[in-house]
């Protein structure tokens, strides 16, 4: 039986920036998917907590690094990174600010230098649980092994469609699904009937993930993805209107396989 059918994908190269749309990408067993938030902006007073040189440092919570419901401003950059030549370019109101490698020192240098500039320039959160103003490290490389999402047990994140329209509905205007930082967006199931999936099994695409749990969000979800301010209350609005704080799945993939947009996702 077909449960749902495959929107959207999204990638985030860098964990706290930019997310990339993506027409397809293979689930891996064992890791979700390379190249899924593969770098990060670690705050150097961890450097020596990760054990590891920056470009190989294992999984950190992250409050050890620059994020966007700690420094909202960082979604006014438009950031985009291309594997094939490691390159990431940065742009701010439609003009470059910053192109540069990351599988060179010296490009790992220049983006590490850009973000420490940047962070100086704007303001952290009061709930920030790194206000300070320390220099800034790229972590990860460019082999898109190196993961530093949100938990350290692997996952991908599902998110329905519906789900999206009912809070667009509640708010009384268009709830962007940047907010919700998914890798999946699923069409053609009810509101909520997501959490209905934890604890099965599902055939998606060529891969086969199983589901595990709900997301329990951040304020993150209230930062505009377009301009970095805090301007809809959406955690209040998820309490008030359903109950808890919660959208979205996490899964794990149990079969390796590619996934492309309109694949089904069936029992």
């Amino acid at each position: 039986m077909t449960t749902a059918t495959i929107k959207q994908l999204f990638t985030y190269p860098f964990k706290g920036l930019t997310p990339q749309e993506m027409s397809e990408f293979v689930l891996t067993m064992g890791h979700g998917i390379k190249g899924d938030r593969a770098f990060a902006l670690m705050f150097a007073d961890r450097i020596e907590a990760a054990k590891n040189p920056a470009e190989n440092a294992p999984w950190m919570s992250k409050k050890h690094f620059a994020v966007q419901n700690d420094w909202p401003l960082l979604a006014a950059l438009e950031c985009h990174y291309e594997a094939e030549t490691a390159l990431l370019t940065v742009k701010r109101q439609g003009v470059g600010v910053l192109t540069a490698e990351t599988n060179t020192a010296a490009g790992r240098d220049r983006i590490s230098s850009f973000f420490t500039e940047y962070l100086a320039t704007i303001e952290p959160t009061k709930e920030a649980r790194h206000p300070q103003r320390v220099a800034l490290h790229l972590a990860g490389n460019s082999s898109g092994e190196t993961r530093y999402p949100d938990r350290e047990p692997v996952h991908i994140s599902l998110l329905s469609q519906a789900t999206l329209d009912q809070l667009t509905e509640r708010a009384g205007e268009n709830i962007d699904v940047r907010r919700f930082r998914p890798n999946i967006v699923l069409e053609g199931m009810e509101a909520w009937s997501e959490f209905e999936l934890i604890g099965k099994q599902f055939q998606l695409g060529n891969a086969r993930i199983e589901v595990a749990a709900r997301i329990g969000r951040c304020v993150n979800i209230e930062v505009n993805p377009e301009t970095g301010d805090r301007d809809i209350a959406l955690l209040s609005l998820l309490q008030q209107e359903f109950g808890h704080a919660q959208t979205g799945i996490l899964a794990k993939v149990i079969d390796s396989g590619n996934v492309k947009i309109g694949d089904v996702l069936t029992a």
